[in-house]
């Protein structure tokens, strides 16, 4: 089974505290022990929002700050890479091509941020439909996708299950209100349309829920499933991928 989780900056660390990656670690290593292939893109969180606040007072322009946002995701990344004890190469794959190889080749692909104006909801996206991954998991800090940014509604509806064409026409929804939040953009989304690779979006903050939903397809998120496809895949009944 081929697998890209993406797990954001301020889930992975939003505090920089070293015993929340090695737990994102040992979740990836469990991933692997059961024979997943594994591509992991990390995002930058605030840590990423700190430093492009600070340029933008700088006068930096856009292109330069996406670029130091994607210097951050690979910081990020540099993070889980120590953490994973040799089982991912030693600095970030910097394109779909270098993550595909280290897949290929039994490594966990870990990667950041790719190119300016690509956020790595995107990145991730791209890379499970280059690698054809079987699932594309989002690991974020809210338990799913909902009908409006539940920070901003008490009464946003939670998916348990759509489609990726109902998953674009909600996150075109919810980023047409200002201020609101998405689960994933709409980039991703439209890629995910695009690939029809099975997604799964939840709350991330504790990995064991990353492992339930890969190895069991259990979790309290939301399942995007690709039209014309059976609701249950074969790996978690049991059978071959």
């Amino acid at each position: 089974m081929r697998v890209v989780v993406s797990i954001g900056g301020s889930v992975l660390a939003p505090d920089l505290a070293h015993g929340r990656v090695e737990e994102h670690a040992a979740a990836i290593e469990e991933l692997a022990d059961a024979g997943c292939e594994i591509g992991a893109v990390v995002g930058g969180g605030g840590v990423a929002r700190d430093y492009i606040g600070a340029a933008r007072e700088l006068g930096a322009n856009e292109i330069e700050l996406d670029d130091i946002g994607i210097d951050v995701t690979r910081l990020n990344a540099r993070l889980l890479i120590a953490a994973l004890d040799g089982m991912a190469a030693p600095s970030p794959a910097e394109d779909y091509e270098g993550a595909g190889e280290a897949m290929r080749r039994g490594d966990v692909a870990v990667m950041g941020g790719v190119v300016a104006g690509q956020t790595t909801d995107a990145v991730s996206a791209a890379l499970a439909e280059y690698t054809d991954a079987d699932l594309l998991l989002y690991a974020t800090s809210v338990p799913g996708v909902f009908s409006a940014d539940p920070n901003e509604d008490d009464d946003a509806e939670h998916f348990e299950r759509m489609t990726a064409g109902e998953l674009v026409d909600i996150i075109a929804d919810i980023e047409m209100n200002a201020g609101s939040s998405a689960p994933v953009d709409l980039l991703a989304a439209k890629l995910i349309e695009r690939s029809g690779v099975r997604t799964i979006v939840l709350d991330g903050t504790d990995p064991s829920r990353i492992v339930d939903a890969v190895l069991r397809g259990e979790h309290d998120g939301t399942d995007v499933i690709p039209e014309g496809t059976a609701d249950q895949m074969t790996y978690w009944a049991g059978g071959d991928e």
